[in-house]
């Protein structure tokens, strides 16, 4: 299957400012999560955010907050975003389809997926703008998320398959400001 623009969402997953400087690769993640908010707010593809108990992990990092919709993010204190019954999920307007990216892996993110995929939503994560504190537990996480039925995607995949086409106006502003 493919990503649809019209029937999915973007979930960003607890990119918050204490977290994000212990995970591996973090300043490469933070500019993949940035530059899929911006493409997707371009597309007009709903943005979701959420925060794991953000009173110990902080605030979602100010980059990534200074590119979000106003009042897209929820806090939470389950790993999961489902369990947590995060209203941003319930603001995705019944799409079908999840990119999520975020961390970390092998925590919050594979507890999200996988109970999306349990309430039958298909599932993209995007494998370099998710991350752990090590490589190893994300390489598992990847795996089992795989395992579960969710497809691993770079976010080149995801922004090719929401515009469809190379004929539009769309489509020559986005390869000029975020294909490169």
């Amino acid at each position: 299957m493919l990503i649809d623009a019209r029937d999915s969402a973007l979930l960003v997953v607890d990119v918050q400012g204490r977290l994000v400087p212990a995970v591996a690769g973090w300043q490469a993640l933070l500019d993949h999560v940035i530059w899929l908010i911006r493409v997707a707010r371009r597309l007009e593809v709903p943005v979701l955010a959420c925060e794991q108990y953000p009173q110990g992990l902080g605030p979602t990092h100010p980059a990534v907050a200074a590119e979000l919709p106003a009042g897209c993010i929820a806090s939470k204190l389950h790993f999961s975003a489902v369990a947590g019954a995060c209203h941003g999920l319930d603001q995705a307007g019944g799409r079908g389809q999840y990119v999520v990216c975020g961390m970390e892996t092998h925590v919050c993110v594979m507890q999200t997926v996988i109970e999306l995929l349990a309430g039958g939503k298909q599932v993209f994560v995007v494998d370099e703008a998710v991350g752990s504190r090590r490589d190893a537990d994300k390489a598992l996480a990847l795996q089992r998320m795989r395992d579960a039925g969710a497809s691993i995607v770079s976010r080149e995949m995801v922004a090719f398959e929401w515009l469809r086409r190379a004929d539009s106006d769309v489509f020559r502003e986005i390869s000029r400001t975020f294909l490169r």
